[in-house]
């Protein structure tokens, strides 16, 4: 490692970051034992990745700067939230991680929400906004005959059913 060995000083993996096609999600494997001791992603970080194009970042490891990285709208998925950035470096890009045990390769196409990431099979991806709407509509068909005032066990049964 040269220089102070944090980020900044390593740009050529932001080469890489631009030649993938957009929405452009970055995967970051924290490789500590245990991961998440000094925290990559900060605000100056969050700033580079968004003004290259990136709209969410995936890590096991940490994030700080939480107020100034909120400003960014980047989406963060990060495995908790560290006082400092420590010696973090990035030694290899490009190849598969795994983070939280969700095993990502390069070109995956990840969802993710408050609740965590999950990837989604590209030859089912066109489906997912259909099934998915099903599922909310279902949802709430069940949640309105549970707060309905003529609440039955049988109407429940067959908003189930349905």
């Amino acid at each position: 490692m040269e220089g102070h060995g944090y980020n900044y000083e390593r740009s050529d993996w932001w080469n890489h970051i631009v030649k993938i096609a957009s929405p452009r999600v970055v995967v970051l494997e924290d490789l500590d034992d245990p991961p998440g001791l000094g925290a990559f992603i900060g605000e100056v970080t969050a700033n580079i990745l968004r003004a290259l194009g990136c709209v969410g970042l995936v890590t096991n490891g940490s994030v700080r700067d939480l107020p100034d990285v909120r400003l960014t709208g980047l989406q963060i998925f990060a495995g908790n939230i560290s006082v400092s950035h420590a010696y973090a470096h990035i030694f290899d890009f490009g190849g598969p991680v795994a983070v939280g045990g969700l095993k990502i390769e390069p070109g995956d196409l990840i969802h993710g929400d408050r609740h965590g990431v999950q990837t989604i099979p590209a030859e089912i991806a066109d489906k997912v906004p259909g099934v998915a709407q099903d599922i909310l509509q279902r949802r709430r068909r069940i949640v309105s005959v549970c707060r309905s005032a003529d609440l039955s066990v049988e109407r429940l049964r067959a908003a189930i059913k349905t």
